[in-house]
């Protein structure tokens, strides 16, 4: 039976790779894990009054630009943690289906709305140009008054915390036609004139989100059809990884039972990097009533070091709408794959394979299905400065020029924690294709 976010009391390997940052003075993720020392290492108590972390490296326009995006995707995370915490009280209030009949819900267009208005505020609205995967016809019909109202209140009341994550907040409440049009901002193409946008996907794994366990806020920036930025907020991302096997509800019953540990790092946690800089990192989510101070706790993660598939964990995702859970599991025991596969829901698949908590993700799309820049350019940045490989399954970096669409796609999507298990995936797709239904 597959291992995913749903499924309870069930016990996986433990095994993380040191960073090659690691030093006294910056804690690494698997400080965080080691079975032995469940607490946090004091070291990197909140109330400790030394902050630790980098200052972001890089060209001093593109660090600015993954400060405000990670304090937008912080702010995201705020907003969704308390529109889920209703849905589950009211018995999934405003959800919608979007014409593929896939859900969508109030958080979707609230996330998309601020992180809108925090990037065209920052850095000017005729500078800034957004790809998403929301629009306003739902919310435009005659019928979604209280929809939108809710949606409406729900920016408003988020924006009015913006300074708490670092950012600036609006001098007045904004108007409806004011949230409709930064949702607008937000197209899904372009025209092809702009070789530099930032690509959002409000709430990577809807489905996940509305039924209380894994989801993202995904936000990245592309030039040139490569992804030079990116930042991923997991909001229900367990900072151990036992949790991961364990639905989150499940999570939230036993820590009321619990003596609590730090309130930093118990669940959630914001994870990014900038292309060149040769590390990811990963920093707790801003807790209620607490501010980002930058770098938040920062610390750098690592790939596993893992490259025996015997002992090796894949991901793959939940749904089997657009994905073939029968073609990876060909592929797995073609390897040698004996782990059984870790499901998680949204994009939590990449934060898991660059904090080393598994060291293989596959997606293989059923026919007619196009993958979304969007469900990928920021964990794809992430896996590669945190030292893994994400390519097609030709073994070609994927390409995010096509503003909506991953243009020129080879089968599929395969992301490892290092060469050899890449080589050994990309040689068994060769050999087994042609005999697939895919």
């Amino acid at each position: 039976m597959p291992l995913h976010t749903a499924n309870l009391g069930i016990n996986v390997r433990h095994g993380f790779h040191l960073s090659r940052m690691n030093s006294t003075n910056i804690p690494n993720y698997a400080d965080l894990h080691n079975s032995s020392s469940p607490k946090l290492p004091s070291r990197i108590s909140c109330t400790t009054s030394k902050q630790l972390g980098p200052l972001i490296s890089g060209s001093e326009s593109l660090s600015q630009e993954l400060q405000i995006a990670v304090g937008a995707v912080q702010m995201a995370c705020f907003l969704c943690q308390r529109v889920q915490s209703n849905l589950l009280k009211n018995n999934n209030a405003h959800i919608q289906a979007k014409d593929d009949h896939s859900p969508v819900t109030v958080a979707d267009w609230s996330v998309q709305a601020i992180i809108s208005w925090v990037l065209s505020k920052s850095f000017g609205g005729k500078n800034v140009s957004i790809i998403a995967e929301e629009d306003v016809q739902t919310l435009s019909k005659p019928d979604a008054g209280q929809l939108l109202e809710c949606v409406v209140e729900t920016v408003n009341e988020c924006l009015s915390e913006a300074h708490r994550f670092g950012l600036e907040r609006p001098e007045r409440t904004l108007s409806t036609s004011e949230v409709l049009e930064a949702i607008a901002q937000c197209s899904h193409s372009s025209d092809g004139s702009t070789a530099r946008f930032w690509t959002l996907d409000p709430v990577d794994g809807t489905l996940g989100f509305i039924r209380g366990d894994q989801y993202a806020v995904a936000l990245a920036l592309i030039e040139d059809g490569e992804v030079v930025l990116g930042v991923l907020g997991c909001p229900n991302y367990p900072m151990r990884k036992e949790w991961l096997c364990y639905h989150p509800r499940y999570h939230r019953i036993i820590s009321k039972l619990s003596a609590a540990t730090s309130e930093c790092w118990d669940k959630g946690c914001v994870v990014y990097a900038q292309k060149g800089s040769g590390v990811a990192w990963m920093q707790p989510l801003v807790r209620a009533n607490k501010s980002l101070v930058w770098p938040n706790y920062a610390i750098p993660i690592r790939v596993s070091s893992v490259d025996d598939p015997a002992i090796a964990t894949f991901c793959e995702p939940v749904e089997k709408a657009n994905s073939s859970h029968s073609f990876t599991a060909g592929l797995a025991h073609s390897v040698g794959l004996r782990n059984q596969p870790l499901r998680v829901y949204s994009m939590a698949k990449y934060a898991a394979i660059a904090r080393g908590d598994a060291e293989i993700f596959m997606k293989f799309a059923k026919a007619g299905y196009k993958e979304k820049i969007w469900d990928h350019a920021a964990g794809v940045v992430i896996i590669q400065e945190a030292g893994g490989v994400v390519t097609d399954a030709r073994g070609r970096p994927l390409n995010f020029s096509n503003c909506m669409y991953l243009e020129g796609l080879d089968r599929g999507v395969i992301a490892c924690s290092g060469a050899n298990l890449h080589d050994k995936i990309i040689r068994a797709v060769d050999a087994s294709w042609n005999s697939s239904c895919l």
